[in-house]
């Protein structure tokens, strides 16, 4: 019995997987020619043909230029149109709001940043948000109608039981139960929420040190200790959306914290959290310690000791990376990841000297050994990964053409 359309199997689907496949190999290396696409898909000249006219009338992919500097004939050469459709991400902290748009190919072709100082806000999070997103589009030389679907990251996670943010007290004027219907009601595109540190997973694992990588843990340390768990290469986040909280892992070295998520902290944040590391160097004697906030002191401090070989900063380290081995090891005793990605200021700063001495401290005190690296997203990684979340959804639903 021949299938119906759109059945797996049918020409039209055929069609659209060697659609998707052109689309995602011009995504990768950038213009292509007929004949460079037909050899990567192993399609035929005149399919390959076909296909392109396909996705040029779709509006999917445009003609640009030509091959040189090469025997016989310049061919022409062809890339997905970037503004076939646009992506957004908000990465969001009690100080401020970054926000920015990608077109369809991941340039980031506008960007803005709301302060959001103080405990109490002047102006409700809807208002907040869409003035974010707003400066961005405008940045971008576009209209709110034009982004595609918008990805928040903040901090906690909004539990999918009750639709309210948990884990994060410290962001002020997001608790409310009605703020997610709200925020629905006033932005025009489908919006997504995510956990900060979960988006630097998927920044890393899309573009950075996680590539190809299906197990592994991130750890994060700036304004606050987290981590990501992808297993399967999928982001584990829990039944409340609290996997990877381990702030409030109770760890060796540190009173056990009762009543944590009213205290919001707990043994590994006291432990290794960033606030700790100011607090140790005083500790350990030494001077000239940072007066900027703890998070920029941290990473100052930690930079400082891994540039300059000192007893003083060799302490520093030291304790340091045995303090962060002790809770990681109970993550890898536990899940067994293949990789761990260090990242966060507070970890990146020390580099290499850092990560081998975090490393061969974890040696110690775990059985399964995974291989540690230090993240490459450096800048501004939550709203990279809000835009490679955001993205990730909207090409699968703008390049799917067996509609």
């Amino acid at each position: 019995m021949a299938g119906t359309a759109g059945t797996p199997g049918t020409p039209r689907v055929l069609r659209a997987m060697n659609d998707r496949a052109a689309l995602d190999l011009l995504l990768e290396h950038g213009p292509l020619s007929r004949t460079r696409i037909g050899k990567l898909t192993g399609l035929s000249k005149p399919t390959a043909s076909q296909l392109l006219a396909r996705l040029e009338a779709a509006g999917l992919v445009l003609a640009t230029g030509t091959t040189e500097g090469r025997p016989g004939p310049n061919a022409q050469l062809y890339e997905v149109n970037p503004t076939a459709a646009y992506a957004a991400g908000l990465d969001v902290t009690p100080e401020r709001i970054l926000a920015a748009v990608s077109d369809i190919t991941g340039r980031t072709v506008g960007s803005y940043e709301l302060p959001t100082p103080g405990r109490r806000l002047a102006q409700p999070v809807v208002r907040l948000v869409t003035d974010a997103l707003d400066g961005a589009v405008k940045a971008a030389g576009l209209a709110r109608d034009d982004v595609h679907r918008l990805v928040i990251g903040t901090p906690g996670a909004f539990d999918p039981n009750t639709g309210r943010l948990r884990y994060a007290s410290h962001l002020p004027g997001w608790h409310t139960p009605a703020l997610l219907d709200e925020l629905a009601a006033a932005l025009p595109m489908p919006v997504e929420y995510e956990n900060d540190v979960n988006l630097v997973a998927v920044a890393e694992q899309r573009l950075g040190a996680a590539r190809g990588h299906e197990d592994f843990v991130l750890l994060w340390n700036e304004g606050g200790l987290g981590a990501a768990l992808v297993l399967g290469g999928r982001l584990h986040r829990g039944w409340t959306g609290g996997a990877g909280e381990v702030g409030f892992l109770p760890v060796p070295g540190t009173p056990l914290v009762r009543q944590v998520t009213k205290a919001n902290s707990g043994g590994y944040q006291e432990l290794a959290g960033s606030q700790a590391i100011p607090r140790l160097a005083r500790e350990i004697g030494m001077s000239s310690i940072p007066s900027t906030p703890y998070a920029e002191a941290a990473a100052t401090l930690v930079e400082r000791a891994a540039g300059e070989d000192t007893v003083l900063n060799r302490l520093l380290l030291q304790t340091y990376a045995t303090r962060l081995a002790t809770g990681l090891a109970s993550l890898v005793s536990v899940l067994d990841p293949e990789l761990v990605v260090l990242s966060g200021a507070s970890l990146t700063a020390g580099g290499e000297v850092l990560r081998a001495l975090v490393q061969s401290e974890l040696e110690e005190l775990a059985a399964s050994r995974p291989r540690l690296v230090v993240g490459d997203v450096r800048e501004h990684p939550v709203l990279r990964g809000a835009l490679e979340s955001a993205l990730a959804t909207t090409r699968d639903e703008v390049f799917n053409t067996s509609r």
